[in-house]
């Protein structure tokens, strides 16, 4: 019989109880006295049971009515401490944010903002997983993936935060040793190290302040399947290759590496955050406004 109770009629029955007359419980949930009286007559007879014994000038309730309200009560409260934790997480960070990124792009940017994001909402605790395999946010349970680069078709939810630029680069010692390339044609007489999970690791289109594109098939003398990886062998002086923004502006800075070509462009990659369901908790926006301010927006 229990899965024949319309639930509703719990909150209608300790209302009644609380109110202790049908005119005041009409009264305070908004209904009509008759209705109130049918959904406990209703109430009763999908358990099987009576709750209340009445008289035109009092009501009292019967054993099963004594026991079955306190029941009603807790089960009435707990539900309302589940909404309101609901609220809590849609309104305010907390609980465990997980989420995933590439290894190079966390290690660089997410991880630092991460540890700032912790010290700003100390409830929330943090979980990052870094790897260069695309996870499966729903199966693997991420609240959360920061994605570089190029997205994917899904039925996923993306928020742009921002974008990085491609550029060529080498050590100043490479470049004594086999000249600096002052065009985008001379690279293929140069020893590239490829990103080897990019669509096409050897041809890049370079476009000039005009417009004009030039596209260059490089020569490859080694290959990885990491960006991180990547920038290592070239301040390793293996050759030239081309590394995100945010892998080497700290190395140009401090002169370990040079910039090639500068006065052309390479495609610019976008910077998301992905995350399952329309409306995230408080903890993914949170961290997505966080990330994106330290990115200088977008």
């Amino acid at each position: 019989m229990a899965n024949e109770v319309n639930l509703n009629r719990l909150a209608v029955f300790v209302a009644l109880v609380r109110a202790g007359s049908f005119t005041a419980a009409a009264e305070q949930l908004g209904l009509t006295k008759a209705m109130v009286s049918q959904h406990l007559a209703r109430l009763e007879q999908e358990l099987g049971a009576t709750l209340l014994l009445r008289s035109t000038r009092r009501m009292s309730l019967t054993e099963a009515g004594t026991v079955f309200h306190a029941d009603c009560v807790r089960l009435l409260a707990d539900a309302e401490a589940a909404i309101a934790r609901v609220g809590g997480n849609r309104d305010t960070p907390s609980g465990t944010l997980r989420l995933t990124t590439s290894t190079d792009y966390g290690m660089a940017v997410v991880a630092p903002a991460l540890a700032s994001f912790c010290q700003l909402h100390p409830q929330v605790q943090v979980d990052l997983v870094i790897g260069d395999r695309i996870n499966d946010l729903i199966a693997e349970r991420f609240d959360l993936a920061i994605r570089v680069g190029w997205l994917r078709d899904s039925s996923l939810h993306a928020t742009r935060l921002g974008s990085f630029r491609q550029m060529v680069v080498a050590t100043p010692a490479y470049l004594a040793i086999h000249g600096t390339p002052r065009r985008p044609e001379q690279l293929a007489t140069h020893g590239w190290i490829a990103m080897s999970v990019l669509a096409t690791p050897l041809r890049w289109t370079f476009v000039s302040s005009g417009g004009a594109r030039r596209t260059v098939r490089m020569k490859p003398v080694a290959q990885a399947n990491n960006a991180a990886a990547v920038r290592a062998m070239v301040l390793a002086g293996a050759g030239v290759a081309v590394l995100p923004d945010y892998l080497a502006e700290e190395d140009i800075r401090a002169g370990r590496l040079v910039v090639l070509l500068a006065q052309y462009r390479l495609p610019e990659g976008g910077i998301h955050a992905v995350y399952p369901g329309r409306q995230p908790p408080a903890k993914v926006r949170s961290f997505i406004d966080h990330l994106r301010e330290r990115l200088g927006g977008a």
